[in-house]
């Protein structure tokens, strides 16, 4: 149910950014000082001395692995240098160490760590630090949330490749005032990185059968079974963790059905904000049946707005459509932890409801044009379809949309008030969301049935709100962006929920592609998720020579 840039993993941790140009590091090692050890015993149970420290690591064989510097004066005084026109209070509220990760002589990962990482004392008077980069479970320090992002998401799993390397951990101060000021080097050291061939069980790489009994007729086209058992081989190795499902259709029919990770065809899969999309589908139905006179309408004509906290008369300009493409305007962003309409501070509510309606309006933002990712509102408009329809959301759902898709096994989650939550509560088998994919791709038509208007169809796979610069656009609860490959790309809608669940629905090829994860606490769930795409799905089915 969380946003798909929502990740509590790195709360801790931002402003990263990938590689530096050697000149950029070469300028800033005028005073190398090679005073930065590693050791790999566990730092909560061992008290450290200079034999602790070693030369070399064992990656997916050694349970820790720390590193351990001296400072010659506390990292505030360095800070100072950089800015000396500031106060502490500033210095340490825009800066602090900045850590450098290179891999066989190339820089992979630059860190500038938040102003949270770290207490006050730890920059203010310390000389002596002990980071902890890699412990066997998850540990509330920034050094291994540090570590997490370098191998996930900056490209450390990837260049650590089985064999032998070279890792060099170099550690700067740095301010961000309109740009980031970076000092010269504090400390700086070196380890022999050996990356452990990962032992799998080679059953789980070939290709899976196709089983009987799966509602789709089957494909007859080929595909590179190559890539795909590349990609089993990939998912078996934990380098894409947690993938449960892959079904990919073509042209109506099956072409791959593939689990892992002990799920199979009859399970139920938890795809969090991939069941927002159903509010969408729902509305639309409910638009047809006359049920809801447009998307149009606005918010007030449902609820008396009056008697909500913060009222103000920018609410009575809401409508369902702003709602539906996440512009809104009310005051909460899935993607900001202190936002007042953060989605984790209505989920302890008694009324999610109530919660949403309660909140205060954006003063700069306008409504039905400025996108901000916010889950409150798409349950606001299941109540919406909930309060509008015969018998309700659930049961209105069954009829219209899972009966007509011969969809039977499926398990709906409830809001306080016992309303099916469109915030991302619906788990259905992966084959299932397929069958929901492809009533879209097929202008919402099944079995020759026009389930869903081919006008709703067609405006909530449309661009109708951009998501900032250059990150793509929004339809009616349904996210829109390109993939590339061989240099030609490829327009595809897409439901996304997070631990990198997805429904793709291409637009000019004639794909439907499911995908369902539990990497709920990863931070390269969705990364992971364009890299399986780019990498193997799309060349495995395009089939261009």
């Amino acid at each position: 149910m969380k946003s798909n840039y929502c990740l509590l993993l790195i709360t801790c941790l931002i402003i990263s950014y990938k590689g530096r140009t050697q000149s950029t590091l070469k300028s800033a090692q005028t005073n190398e000082i090679e005073k930065l050890f590693f050791s790999k015993v566990d730092f909560k149970n061992n008290k450290f001395t200079p034999e602790s420290y070693t030369t070399n690591f064992t990656l997916n064989k050694d349970e820790f692995l720390n590193i351990h510097f001296t400072l010659e004066k506390p990292l505030i005084e360095s800070l100072k240098s950089l800015a000396p026109n500031l106060t502490q209070g500033q210095l340490l509220n825009k800066g602090s160490f900045q850590f450098s990760f290179i891999v066989n002589g190339e820089v992979i990962y630059v860190e500038n760590l938040n102003k949270g990482a770290g207490t006050i004392k730890s920059k203010t008077t310390q000389l002596k630090h002990i980071v902890p980069l890699v412990y066997p479970k998850q540990i509330d320090f920034w050094g291994w949330f540090m570590w997490l992002k370098f191998m996930k998401l900056g490209g450390g799993q990837d260049v650590l490749a089985e064999g032998n390397h070279s890792l060099t951990v170099e550690i700067r101060p740095f301010i961000k005032e309109k740009t980031i000021k970076v000092g010269t080097l504090l400390a700086k050291g070196n380890i022999s990185i050996e990356v452990a061939k990962i032992s799998v069980d080679e059953s789980l790489i070939p290709i899976q059968k196709i089983q009987s009994n799966s509602g789709w007729q089957l494909s007859k086209d080929h595909f590179d079974i190559k890539k795909i058992e590349a990609l089993n081989r990939k998912i078996a190795e934990q380098r894409f963790n947690s993938i449960n499902g892959i079904v990919v259709i073509k042209e109506n029919k099956l072409l791959i059905e593939e689990y892992f990770n002990g799920e199979n065809r009859n399970s139920l899969h938890d795809s969090r904000s991939v069941g927002k999309s159903f509010a969408s589908t729902m509305m639309g139905i409910a638009i047809e049946e006359k049920h809801i006179a447009s998307e149009n309408v606005l918010l007030k004509d449902f609820y008396n707005l009056k008697s909500f906290e913060n009222y103000n008369r920018k609410k009575d300009s809401v409508t369902l459509k702003s709602l539906l493409t996440m512009s809104s305007g009310f005051l909460g962003d899935d993607g900001d932890y202190s936002s007042p309409g953060y989605e984790e501070n209505m989920y302890p509510t008694k009324n999610w409801v109530k919660f949403s309606l309660d909140l205060p309006m954006e003063k700069e933002k306008t409504i039905g044009k400025d996108f901000t990712y916010f889950t409150a509102g798409v349950v606001i408009l299941g109540d919406v379809v909930h309060k509008s329809v015969p018998e309700g959301l659930v049961t209105y759902a069954d009829k219209k949309l899972f009966a007509p898709l011969n969809i039977t096994n499926y398990k709906w989650q409830y809001t306080p008030q016992k309303v099916g939550n469109t915030a991302g509560g619906i788990q259905l088998r992966a084959i299932d969301f397929a069958k929901y994919g492809q009533l879209y791709k097929n202008k919402g038509v099944w079995n020759g049935k026009q389930i869903l208007s081919k006008q709703w169809v067609e405006k909530s796979l449309a661009k109708q709100v951009k998501r900032l610069p250059n990150k793509g656009h929004y339809g009616y609860l349904f996210w829109n962006k390109i993939y590339k490959h061989n240099n030609k790309e490829y327009e595809v809608s897409y439901c996304s929920g997070r631990g990198g669940n997805k429904v793709f629905i291409f637009k000019d090829i004639p794909f439907v592609i499911v995908i369902t994860s539990s990497a709920y606490n990863s931070p390269d769930a969705h990364l992971n998720v364009d890299k399986m795409m780019t990498d193997y799905i799309l060349p495995a089915v395009i089939g261009e020579k």
